[in-house]
Order: C-alpha cells, then structure tokens, then sequence
C-alpha cells in the first residue's frame, strides 16, 4: 500500500514539474516573439554593432588604462581576476549548461521560425544560457567589486550589460530567461572572483598590493 502510494505522489510530482516547465517555456517564448517584433530599420544597425563582441574592444582598452592608471601594479590582479570571471561565465554557461540542456536558439525552431526576427544569423544550435549575457554581467561585477570606492562611475558597466544581453533577444538568438538566467551566472562568477582575490590577499602578499 505504502509502495502504491509512493510511485503515485512520484507520478504526480514528476508530471506536474514537467507541466510547470512547460508552461514556463511556453510563457517565455510568449515573451520573446513580443519583444522580438519590435525592431526598426534605423535600431538594426545599433543593434548589429552592440551585439558584437569585437565592437566592444576600445571600451575593453579604455577600462584596462582607467584600471591600470587608478591602481598601478595591483590593477594588473584586478584585470586578471575579472578576466577569470569572464572565463568562468562562459565557461559554464557555454561549456557545460547548453550541451547539457540543449535549448534550441528560438531562430532555429521549427514551429516558431517564420516569426523570428533574425538580424545578424542564428549562430549556434543551443542558447541557453546566454554566454553573452553570462560574460558581461561577470565583467561589470568583478570590476565594479573592485574598484567601486575610487571608481564608483563603473556601475555603469551594469546597463551596458543590460543592453548588450538585450541585444540578443533583439538579434533572434536568445528567449529572455537565456539571458536571465545568464546574467545571473554571471553575475555569481563576477562575485566569486572577487571574494576569492580578497581571500588570497588577505593570506599572501601580491606583487604591488603591499
């Protein structure tokens, strides 16, 4: 009797989390057409460039100067604390989340195609979670962390973040819980760097942080 009852609250569990999942994929694909329509021949070539990694490269230069100038030696372990941070975001995100999900990019669904705004390609067969949203976050995190008390004008590295993880809902390559859900991951990497670079300093002396 105890068995029969079992496998039934094991049957009703699994088939409502599978429902909830369901409806929760439904909701954000809902969410995703309604954010993907908006788009305007004067944005797409704003967007084109923002969702471009490589467009970003003088605004990577410009923070290595800023950081460098401000805090010298110890400004090298900085960078090399938020770089890890970024590594680490993607790798998780890209390395371990999306193969093992294996979310199809809502440009490369069958049933929802026709209705994708796709600006710049579909790239990859899986997006979640986005490894953009997942990189930037870390960056904006880890550097803010850091330098927050001499540098407080880095929070805005938060709403570029912010736009270029939009950015790929505006392309057709990501559902916003992809991005959610990545900025959050990131978000936890940028964090984690910066507690485990305090850690180590407080235990070892680093080149220039004497």
């Amino acid at each position: 009797m105890f068995a029969k009852l079992l496998k039934l609250l094991l049957y009703v569990l699994l088939n409502y989390h599978i429902s909830l999942i369901e409806e929760l994929k439904a909701w954000d694909t809902k969410l995703f057409l309604e954010l993907n329509q908006y788009h305007a021949a004067w944005l797409d070539p704003i967007m084109y460039w923002i969702t471009d990694s490589y467009f970003w490269i003088p605004l990577y230069l410009l923070l290595v100067f800023l950081i460098i100038r401000t805090y010298k030696v110890n400004g090298v372990w900085i960078l090399v604390a938020a770089i890890l941070a970024v590594g680490l975001a993607d790798y998780v995100t890209s390395g371990m989340i999306k193969p093992y999900v294996g979310r199809l990019r809502p440009c490369h669904v069958v049933e929802i195609q026709k209705n994708v705004y796709v600006l710049r390609g579909c790239g990859g067969r899986f997006g979640f979670a986005s490894s953009h949203a997942s990189t930037t976050f870390a960056l904006a995190t880890s550097l803010f962390l850091f330098v927050r008390s001499r540098m407080s004008y880095f929070i805005w590295l938060f709403p570029w973040a912010g736009l270029v993880a939009y950015s790929r809902i505006y392309v057709g390559v990501h559902y916003p819980l992809d991005i959610l859900v990545g900025a959050c991951i990131g978000v936890l990497c940028g964090v984690f760097l910066w507690f485990i670079h305090g850690q180590i300093s407080k235990r070892y002396v680093l080149p220039g942080t004497a």
